[in-house]
């Protein structure tokens, strides 16, 4: 009898340092000889086996633990569930949670949790809902869990808030840490600043870190920064989790030189190689466009990196669209490093895919979502799925996910309102818009952006004024200096020329180079020379090595045979030293991304490509196509008619259009991309081009999609 309760301390003492030691082959060892020894079948035992095996990943192992225990108890029930919640299947953690004769708080909170982890704020809160009516007791752990769990929902964030005062858990520090982090994430500052300020006494270093990630969301980087400097003052503990929250002061005020020192501060610390720290000085360089080689050095002083840190890798290179490719790589590298995508990784790599404009790969990476363990319902990632499709040409697919969607959030709606507006389908945007105010969606300032963008695109003067108007009238929503540029392009485009100008200058705002530029582009589609060179000198003020106003100038005056203007505007640019940003398009044929630039001669079946446009031209012609010269890049006024229409005959956007009808099916759809506007002439070529060769041809240029079919464009003409 000694022996065995000799043996039974032996192993209970054995085990607990394995739990906490995390040591799985030691463990699975005593398991081995508890199932062999003396020691008769333990219910204590065989719950410290499911919590070794929970807490070292090892899901299945736990599993079994838990079929072979004696007689569960709750402690049985409550190890084996948090092992599937951490598992993410809180389906499967229920169905556990049900069985138990009696839950108590842990099963409670350890469910909840779950549930808040998957984003599944309802069954979360109909857990919370059941525990108040049985009148169990809870703690801050409760309330951090279920306020987590409605993460999106301020309004429900707020009730929480209120109960948890009423019920004294405002005095968990956990809990209002959660609420200053929710409320800052759903855009109340000011309610995050209350809890923050309003509880000194019950403050922490997380508390502080909150605040200051608070004022970097909201672009309050000055207040994150002295926020810093008051914990600094105040010899509170900084840790790997403060330094990266400064981080995002830095980035939100595009403080380079600042950033700089800090990263000097960091490497004199020893931070710099910390993988938390890492992702905020790669979020840093890579938002303020530092270069990604200097991210890449950072990536690579981290001798193991998170998922945490490969995602932030992922994403730094999708935000820069010339680093697109990059992406995909280090997504694969990443996997084959061993490290699951979650739904941070596909939100980062699908992004990327939008920017590349590539069909192919944005299908490959829905494929592998779907294969993921990745629920259906995750919205982050079906709404990043929408807006690639979307920028991919691809509206059917878009709107076909965003109907099958369970639930949707405003993302939801501003990416397909915002997909609509793109492809000139301005009733389909506001139709949304209207089902979006209907369903008790709030509208924020994004939703007004793709609102007024599709009003723009459609030529909607009255509506994009009362959208306008709505903004702060019924949503409390202070326009800011994009709705004003939004705008200005509509009663550009819409030629009220003199009323825009008016809007420019009775703005709550210094107006910016991108209200001038909407309205000298407007000036060069009415041809009005002399707002636009007074629309010109103010962009030129702004942005004085912005060719664009340059270009535009050069070739109004070129439309209006001033070539000495034309010489003046050329000299200018030169010099400054401004160069024109050169035009390029590109098409995805058989998974590979052919590119072309005007006269290319690089690409290998170039010739067939001029011989097959020469072909078309002559087609083109005859049905009523007239080149127009406007368009040619002018020198001066003895450039010829001749060579004028040849240039414009070897636009990119053309020689695309051509590699695409020689190199596909007849009747398969072609995808062009653009850098650059389309060219006028190119427009009005590739109508003509859709309507010979019977071909569904969408082009999309660096402000909308233009899809031509049967010679006519989506865009109507109105562009």
């Amino acid at each position: 009898m000694n022996q065995i309760l000799w043996s039974f301390q032996r192993l209970r003492q054995l085990l607990k340092e394995c739990i906490a030691e995390r040591d799985l082959v030691t463990g699975k060892s005593l398991h081995a000889l508890y199932i062999k020894s003396i020691v008769p079948p333990s219910t204590y035992l065989s719950n410290h086996f499911i919590l070794l095996y929970s807490k070292c990943g090892r899901l299945s192992a736990a599993r079994l633990a838990f079929d072979a225990t004696p007689a569960p108890n709750v402690f049985s029930f409550n190890a084996i569930i948090s092992a599937y919640a951490k598992d993410s299947q809180p389906h499967v953690a229920r169905g556990l949670f049900d069985q138990i004769p009696q839950p108590d708080l842990v099963s409670y909170n350890t469910l909840i949790s779950a549930y808040a982890d998957r984003g599944d704020a309802a069954p979360a809160v109909g857990l919370f809902t059941g525990m108040r009516e049985m009148g169990l007791d809870m703690d801050g752990f409760t309330f951090s869990a279920v306020i987590t769990a409605a993460s999106h929902d301020i309004a429900l964030i707020s009730q929480l808030h209120c109960l948890a005062v009423a019920g004294g858990f405002d005095s968990f520090v956990s809990v209002n840490n959660t609420l200053i982090t929710y409320y800052s994430k759903n855009g109340d500052l000011d309610a995050a600043k209350r809890t923050f300020y309003g509880f000194d006494e019950i403050r922490d270093e997380v508390s502080w870190n909150c605040m200051i990630v608070a004022y970097g969301q909201h672009q309050e980087g000055s207040k994150a920064l002295a926020l810093y400097q008051e914990m600094v003052r105040r010899e509170l503990g900084v840790d790997m989790f403060t330094l990266a929250s400064v981080l995002t002061g830095f980035t939100c005020l595009e403080d380079l030189s600042g950033g700089h020192q800090f990263h000097a501060y960091l490497v004199k610390t020893g931070f710099h190689q910390n993988a938390h720290v890492a992702s905020g000085l790669i979020d840093m360089y890579a938002k303020c466009q530092a270069g990604m080689l200097e991210c890449k050095k950072i990536f690579q002083e981290i001798p193991e990196p998170d998922l945490v840190l490969w995602n932030t890798m992922i994403s730094g290179y999708s935000q820069n669209e010339e680093f697109s490719e990059e992406a995909f790589d280090c997504f694969r590298q990443m996997q084959r490093a061993g490290h699951r995508p979650d739904d941070g990784s596909f939100v980062c790599v699908i992004s990327a895919c939008s920017n590349s404009s590539s069909p192919s790969q944005g299908k490959q990476i829905h494929s592998l979502v779907l294969k993921s363990d990745i629920p259906a319902n995750q919205i982050a990632v079906n709404n990043a799925l929408i807006a690639m499709y979307s920028k991919c040409g691809n509206l059917r697919d878009a709107r076909r996910l965003f109907d099958r969607m369970p639930e949707h959030n405003a993302v939801s709606l501003n990416s397909m309102i915002a997909g609509y507006a793109q492809h000139g389908r301005g009733a389909e945007s506001l139709v949304l818009f209207e089902l979006m105010v209907e369903t008790d969606i709030t509208p924020n300032s994004i939703t007004f952006l793709a609102v007024l963008s599709a009003c723009g695109h459609t030529g909607k003067v009255e509506e994009g004024h009362k959208y306008f108007n709505m903004m702060k009238e019924k949503f409390s929503i202070v326009p800011e200096a994009e709705h004003y540029s939004c705008m200005i392009d509509l009663l550009g485009r819409a030629g009220k020329l003199k009323e825009a100008e008016r809007l420019i200058k009775t703005m709550p705002y210094s107006p910016g180079s991108i209200s001038w530029a909407a309205l000298l582009s407007a000036c060069r589609r009415h041809g009005n020379i002399e707002l636009a060179i007074k629309a010109a000198n103010e962009c030129l003020q702004l942005d004085p090595t912005n060719a664009a106003p340059y270009v535009i100038l050069a070739n109004m005056y070129a439309s209006a045979k001033k070539w000495e203007e034309v010489a003046t505007v050329r000299k200018l640019m030169r010099d400054m030293g401004v160069r024109k940003k050169p035009g390029c398009s590109w098409i995805e044929v058989k998974k590979r991304i052919h590119v072309f630039v005007a006269e290319d001669s690089s690409h290998p079946l170039i010739k067939e490509i001029y011989d097959f446009l020469e072909e078309i031209s002559m087609k083109i012609k005859i049905a009523g196509y007239v080149p127009d010269l406007s368009w040619a890049l002018v020198q001066d006024d003895g450039t010829k008619a001749g060579e004028m229409e040849l240039r414009l005959g070897h636009h990119s956007e053309k020689l695309a259009v051509a590699f695409g009808l020689i190199s596909t099916k007849d009747g398969e759809p072609l995808l062009v991309m653009k850098n650059l506007r389309i060219c006028g002439d190119c427009h009005n070529a590739i109508k003509f081009i859709s309507a010979i060769t019977k071909r569904e041809i969408t082009v999309r240029d660096a402000h909308r999609f233009h899809c031509f079919k049967d010679g006519q464009c989506s865009c109507g003409d109105y562009w």
